[in-house]
């Protein structure tokens, strides 16, 4: 699995096309009026990695397994949601889980499409949108620590730790802050466990007309700057051009794209932004049945990332045989990299690089 990221927006940014584009499916329904979308919809989509391609042929794979990406779209947030306003509010429970948040903006201007807020304006949006979460998350916080409070001042250490993880976020939350701007330091697994939507890291979408989408233009100019501010990260897509990609035939999409100036999808883009805002990397294991990515945070060790597979290789976890993807490929596989002295044994400590081909030696 690799990661999975919650959509968000006003009503009418081009949410659901953008994630009908990037499932290639027609889950959501796409039309120009609020609250179209009415049920979360979730897709899920193979990775793109041409590295893979390259190993299964030296491998004789009968298979090639990506590793996949989930997206979960919900229905568009309007001010006053944490108040019941629209329809968005209803489904933020089903964005609790994810791992990042990608925050779609409208970056272009078109008369027929009508925008919530009366004109087009992506950083107003932004903080409506980010207002209505960190609510959210206030409310959720200000009714949890009552309980925790009870219990610490009977003396409960367990309930003693959690207010003082929540107290912070509380106050940045009533200050106007996200989530994400508070974590007391050494509590990050503390505050994953809280699930709050602002806690999460943000990835800005710029939804923006056929005529920018290799150049963006003045408005995602706007949000890049938010964006860096933010310490966020932002791409820009055409929604509308995506969708044009994901109805073409595999073969004709790069040379479709090359005449509108762009070297690659939306989707792409859309992943490679997202590792690179939550840190992750892929290792490969290549054998005759398949060849298969798996995804892990950047500085895993061996026995943790050989628990991605399953846990009883962490369990029993004595050894990987580790090759790196250019030796790999260099030496045609595993018997020529042993051969060459490039495949290497290594132990519980070994922090597993992006592009390795691993073997685990485990023992249960």
């Amino acid at each position: 699995m690799g990661f999975n990221c919650g959509i968000v927006g006003l009503p009418n940014v081009g949410k659901s096309t953008l994630f009908n584009a990037l499932t290639a499916t027609a889950a959501a329904q796409a039309a120009n009026y609020p609250f179209c979308t009415i049920e979360p919809n979730v897709g899920r989509v193979a990775v793109p990695d041409p590295r893979l391609g390259v190993l299964a042929a030296i491998g004789k794979s009968q298979k090639i397994v990506p590793t996949s990406l989930e997206f979960v779209d919900i229905a568009g947030l309007v001010r006053g949601a944490s108040k019941g306003e629209g329809l968005g509010n209803q489904f933020l429970a089903n964005i609790r889980e994810v791992d990042a948040i990608i925050h779609v903006l409208r970056c272009f201007e078109d008369g027929d499409v009508t925008h919530v807020e009366g004109s087009v304006d992506p950083i107003r949006d932004a903080e409506t949108v980010e207002t209505e979460l960190m609510l959210a998350d206030l409310d959720g916080l200000e009714k949890r620590i009552l309980a925790a409070q009870k219990k610490a001042r009977g003396g409960d250490r367990e309930s003693i730790a959690q207010v003082a993880v929540m107290e912070p976020l509380i106050e940045a939350l009533r200050e106007g802050r996200p989530a994400r701007s508070a974590i007391p330091p050494g509590q990050e697994e503390a505050v994953r466990r809280l699930q709050l939507l602002t806690s999460k890291p943000v990835l800005y979408v710029c939804n923006v007309e056929e005529a920018s989408a290799a150049t963006g233009n003045a408005h995602s100019a706007r949000v890049a700057d938010l964006a860096a501010k933010e310490g966020a990260r932002v791409v820009v897509v055409s929604a509308a051009i995506e969708a044009e990609v994901s109805q073409l035939p595999e073969e004709e999409r790069g040379e479709f794209l090359e005449g509108l100036g762009l070297h690659d999808s939306g989707l792409d883009r859309v992943i490679r932004a997202g590792y690179g805002l939550l840190g992750l990397i892929t290792y490969f294991t290549v054998g005759p049945k398949e060849t298969r990515a798996w995804t892990i945070v950047k500085g895993t060790r061996a026995p943790q990332a050989a628990a991605v597979i399953h846990n009883d290789f962490e369990r029993g976890f004595i050894a990987c045989e580790t090759t790196a993807y250019d030796d790999y490929v260099a030496c045609r596989g595993e018997a020529g990299a042993r051969e060459a002295g490039k495949l290497r044994i290594e132990g519980k400590d070994y922090v597993v690089q992006d592009g390795d081909v691993l073997l685990f030696r485990f023992n249960v």
